[in-house]
């Protein structure tokens, strides 16, 4: 098992601080059921931390255009259609994907295309499946271009737990669908917004995988057609 890079530090120091516990509680207290009970949760902590950091290597090999790539592992809690105020001034349907503690939390770009807007914003550490976590909680804002003029707009938002968002792309850059495009530590959500005549391909409730789940089907665009404006 791969682990990611942003998770090293992390295990480490739990791998560290496990390790002085059990030796100091099994050094000193050899036959007492309490040492066995820290090592079963010592056992079963560690292992959730290596597959929360774990670095799938899937690589997607799908049709570069047209689809939108789940671009995180997760559950399928929101779909949607919005007013989307901020970016586009129009409406759009939102999908939303809940990471678990359980889920690794590497992130993928969804579509082929240019990054024409990057942001960060502070706010709030609401629980992840909460609609209002959206708006209101840490985000970074990632505006993609493909080809045809499309303009999918993709969020990546701390949870309760969750305290950093770690972002890879550029603004200006050109990426393919399935690059790596982060990491959020802990328990968190991933946003798509896309053009509201998309064909939708998942459901609520759907367990969904990173380069491996489609999520959606763009409508298609003559070249001529006038691009959505941010």
């Amino acid at each position: 098992m791969l682990i990611h890079k942003e998770g090293r530090k992390t295990l480490f120091v739990t791998t560290v601080i496990l390790v002085l516990l059990n030796g100091f509680m099994f050094r000193f207290f050899p036959e007492s059921p309490f040492s066995f009970i820290l090592l079963f949760i010592s056992v079963v902590v560690f292992a959730l931390m290596m597959n929360f950091f774990k670095k799938p290597s899937r690589v997607y090999e799908g049709d570069l255009l047209d689809y939108v790539n789940a671009p995180t592992d997760g559950k399928i809690v929101v779909i949607e259609k919005i007013f989307e105020k901020k970016y586009f001034n129009e409406e759009r349907i939102q999908i939303s994907i809940f990471m678990s503690f359980f889920n690794a939390h590497s992130n993928w770009i969804p579509v082929t295309g240019k990054v024409v807007h990057y942001s960060h914003e502070k706010g709030n550490f609401h629980a992840a499946y909460l609609p209002k976590s959206s708006h209101e909680n840490e985000r970074s804002n990632i505006i993609i271009e493909t080809p045809d003029g499309h303009r999918v707009l993709t969020r990546q938002i701390a949870g309760a737990v969750a305290r950093r968002i770690v972002t890879y792309v550029r603004e200006g850059e050109y990426y393919h669908i399935g690059d790596r495009l982060g990491f959020i530590k802990l328990g968190s959500r991933m946003d798509v917004f896309l053009p509201i005549d998309s064909e939708i391909l998942v459901q609520i409730g759907d367990e969904v995988r990173a380069n491996e789940t489609l999520l959606a089907r763009l409508p298609q665009r003559l070249k001529g057609d006038e691009k959505t404006n941010s």
